[in-house]
């Protein structure tokens, strides 16, 4: 009676993922707007890190008991590929977070216009490092933060610090990476920047697309599987057991 149906956990997610990337992408070529000729520096990177971790937190706690607040492929396909989240409900939510993803990226053109797009539109790229270097930095980036994700939602874990525990993860995990690629771990948030970027007539490095998505796809399902190994104790095995004979019981 108290589970939210598939259509408000679609908008939740696809909310949740505008509001992300229309604050941290957006703070992207705002901080550019704002610096104007000056360089980029660190307190700059100190600031977009913050803008992504803030609207983490704020997300998680607002569509948290809605839809699980996922807003990242990688988390969802994570969590289905360790049977904590139905396989059937992945399209919708995948489809969800992308669309999201292309919203929040044309609420940056409304709000800043034309020059956000002639700014790079904060669309993650890497430069002349080699792809196993981009793909190194996206795999540990996501892999990280999707450890996180799982460690916070675990029935031992603390808790009402998901959000905090998430969003300050994903400030520090940027710290690193956007050096090297602009720290997405995030195929949505991948995506939908590009797609918008395109439209408007920038440039977008399209043969690069792949390297982020598998990268961060394979790094969510690694990060799912792995701390089920090192987490799982003989209760958790207990209850996966009960639980299939339940779903076997009503096949």
């Amino acid at each position: 009676m108290d589970e939210n149906r598939m259509w408000q956990r679609v908008a939740a997610e696809f909310l949740g993922t505008a509001f992300l990337v229309f604050v941290g992408v957006g703070s992207v070529p705002a901080l550019a707007i704002a610096r104007g000729n000056a360089p980029f520096t660190g307190s700059e990177l100190g600031f977009i890190s913050l803008s992504f971790g803030a609207v983490v937190i704020g997300t998680v706690y607002v569509f948290g008991y809605i839809s699980g607040n996922h807003i990242n492929p990688a988390v969802t396909v994570a969590l289905a590929a360790t049977g904590k989240f139905p396989w059937r409900d992945v399209p919708g939510y995948l489809a969800a977070q992308v669309l999201g993803a292309v919203a929040g990226s044309l609420a940056i053109i409304a709000v800043l216009g034309q020059k956000a797009s002639e700014l790079g539109l904060g669309v993650a790229a890497y430069g002349d490092i080699p792809v196993w270097q981009a793909f190194t930095a996206e795999f540990i980036g996501t892999f990280i933060l999707v450890f996180t994700v799982f460690g916070v939602i675990h029935r031992k874990a603390a808790p009402g610090f998901a959000g905090i525990v998430i969003g300050f993860i994903v400030f520090a995990a940027i710290i690193p990476v956007a050096p090297a690629t602009g720290a997405s771990i995030n195929p949505a948030r991948t995506t939908g920047p590009m797609l918008v970027q395109f439209l408007m007539g920038g440039t977008v490095h399209w043969e690069q697309w792949p390297v982020y998505v598998v990268a961060e796809l394979a790094a969510g399902v690694a990060a799912g599987l792995l701390f089920g190994l090192i987490s799982r104790t003989q209760a958790d095995r207990t209850s996966l057991t009960e639980a299939l004979t339940e779903q076997e019981s009503r096949a």
